[in-house]
């Protein structure tokens, strides 16, 4: 370990030692009577992880340091045990980070006549691909429709079409987001409700299955859920987890064209862009070469960043093999420039802060009680906001068999405006965790709210998604999925926070703690999930995916497993 390092973990102990919290967790012990959820204690661990002396909590910086540290420190103070890899506390997750420079070409040519493209205006793109220059050299460009391969759905807009080497271009959301009611397709993808296939994540990778070079989305406001202005403000930057040769990409570029320089695309092709969107919203819909060239090449800056996830655990007592993961992402978004109060550092206080306070609390209200007969696992993931990448590098490389996880129980954002009668469901439809959510909300007299806006996709935007993918039953605490219905002015002041928050201190500056934060119902919230978590890890009952779900058949796989 470098010097540096060594003075940036030195530092964070020095920040715990003075925090009154080490004295309050350290020691704790089984009782009798479970220790409740103390809205003060998560606010002493939102104000200190939002201090100046963690930087922001950046990956791969001294803030990073101090951060790992200090979660390493409360965990053990708490009583947990390492639950990280080979005993330790951690798991690393080196990160691939590409800046795009430049370009030198960019262009698309058809019939002898070539287009040039504007970077950032007309196109959009970035590289996963560890490369000191990416090129796209002449390649085919093919409408792909949606881009979606859906077996369960019986859906397949590439039928045999052979990508390798080609530009996909790709429509954004799902092939019924735009459907009429009377059209075949009409909720085959769940209606307006995103699924995982009308997310660009999803159409990158399955382009890169098929071998192509680069692949477009077609931009378009209201199917993408942003504007053009969203796209371009990651200004060619991009990261990755570290992946092993035969798992990098095929995407020498991926990203975004706009919807003007698409529709001159297809008029230069003699095509009618609004004609193939209604075609490839059918099953018979095939891929459509588009008569035209594309060609690029960028300079790349890249470095591997290490960072770390951090891992505690409760083992259980009698079916210790069986694990039950509270998940929070301790990173955010470091150094930025000032805003109008002054601060430099975007340190997520409720992005996520809130929610490793909350699993703090709800790992020390196990610990107030008799051992569990699973196993719990309290993760605080890296690199949330880089692409859910420390989770990713979980799931790719579990230090707990994905087959015998019983569930990831997610908290990222919660409401900080009161007490609420209801608890707001994000990804109806999916898994039986809803049902238990349910329950339990009932049991503290609260009901279930569906998430208001499911077309933006926000199931498949937080950590719980990569262990989604792999086929573990999850569940997402997120307060900015719906208003919440408050006991102090009803789902109007539910959604005044929303708007508040989302609209200017999300991802900013001024998501720092604040006085006027009420905790009542992100207490409520913390206890559902601890309430949750607890009835499954002195259970022995699996939950399960539901019918639909594109993950149900990925879990069916490792059934014998758990028999």
């Amino acid at each position: 370990m470098s010097f540096p390092r060594i003075l940036a973990l030195l530092s964070a102990a020095s920040l715990l030692s003075a925090s009154p919290l080490l004295a309050q967790d350290n020691g704790a012990q089984s009782t009798s009577q479970p220790v409740e959820i103390s809205a003060d204690r998560l606010t002493q661990t939102v104000r200190t992880m939002t201090l100046d002396q963690f930087e922001g909590r950046a990956p791969g910086t001294a803030g990073e340091d101090k951060t790992i540290g200090y979660l390493i420190g409360r965990f053990e103070a708490l009583g947990l045990e390492p639950g990280g890899v080979d005993g330790t506390w951690t798991q690393p997750v080196p990160l691939l980070h590409t800046i795009l420079g430049t370009p030198e070409t960019l262009s698309i040519s058809a019939d002898g006549q070539t287009t040039e493209l504007k970077a950032g205006t007309d196109i959009y793109v970035s590289t996963l691909q560890p490369a000191e220059k990416v090129a796209v050299q002449n390649a085919e460009m093919v409408f792909v429709g949606y881009g979606v391969t859906a077996p369960e759905r019986e859906w397949d807009d590439f039928k045999s079409l052979d990508l390798k080497g080609k530009v996909a271009v790709i429509l954004v959301n799902d092939p019924d987001f735009a459907a009429a009611a009377n059209e075949p397709v009409a909720d085959t993808f769940g209606g307006r409700a995103m699924t995982y296939y009308g997310r660009w994540t999803y159409k990158f990778e399955e382009a890169s299955r098929r071998g192509a070079v680069a692949a477009l989305i077609i931009h378009e406001t209201e199917g993408a859920g942003y504007g053009w202005n969203v796209v371009q403000s990651p200004q060619g930057e991009n990261y990755d987890i570290v992946r092993p040769a035969d798992q990098i990409t095929s995407l020498a570029l991926q990203g975004w064209i706009s919807g003007e320089a698409a529709q001159k695309l297809f008029d230069d092709a003699g095509l009618d862009l609004a004609d193939l969107r209604v075609k490839a919203r059918t099953k018979d819909f095939q891929p459509v070469p588009l008569n035209a060239r594309f060609n690029a090449v960028y300079p790349v800056q890249q470095e591997v960043v290490k960072s770390q996830n951090v891992i505690a655990k409760i083992t259980g007592k009698t079916r210790p093999d069986e694990t039950v993961i509270y998940g929070a992402h301790w990173d955010a978004y470091g150094e930025g420039p000032p805003d109008e109060d002054g601060r430099i550092y975007r340190a997520g206080a409720n992005d996520d802060a809130l929610g490793i306070a909350g699993i703090m609390e709800i790992a020390r209200k196990f610990k107030s009680m008799p051992q569990p007969d699973r196993t719990i696992v309290f993760a605080a993931w890296t690199a949330e906001e880089r692409g859910l990448l420390g989770s990713e590098a979980y799931a790719q490389a579990p230090v707990y068999p994905l087959e015998k996880t019983v569930a990831n129980l997610a908290i990222d954002i919660l409401q900080t405006a009161g007490e609420a009668k209801d608890v707001i469901l994000v990804g109806k439809g999916q898994s039986s965790l809803e049902d238990d959510l349910a329950t339990f909300a009932k049991l503290q007299g609260r009901t279930v709210t569906e998430e208001s806006l499911p077309e933006r996709g926000l199931f498949y935007r937080a950590d719980h998604f990569s262990l989604a993918k792999q086929g573990v039953p999850v569940l997402l605490m997120m307060g900015i999925a719906g208003a919440a219905d408050l006991v102090e002015g009803g789902q109007a002041a539910g959604q005044k926070w929303i708007d508040d928050y989302t609209g200017n201190c999300y991802h900013a500056a001024c998501d720092a703690w604040s006085p006027e934060w009420d905790l009542a119902g992100a207490m409520q919230d913390i206890n559902l999930m601890f309430d949750i978590g607890n009835d499954l890890a002195r259970s022995d009952r699996w939950p399960g995916w539901k019918e639909g779900s594109e993950f149900k058949d990925i879990r069916q796989k490792s059934a014998a497993v758990r028999e």
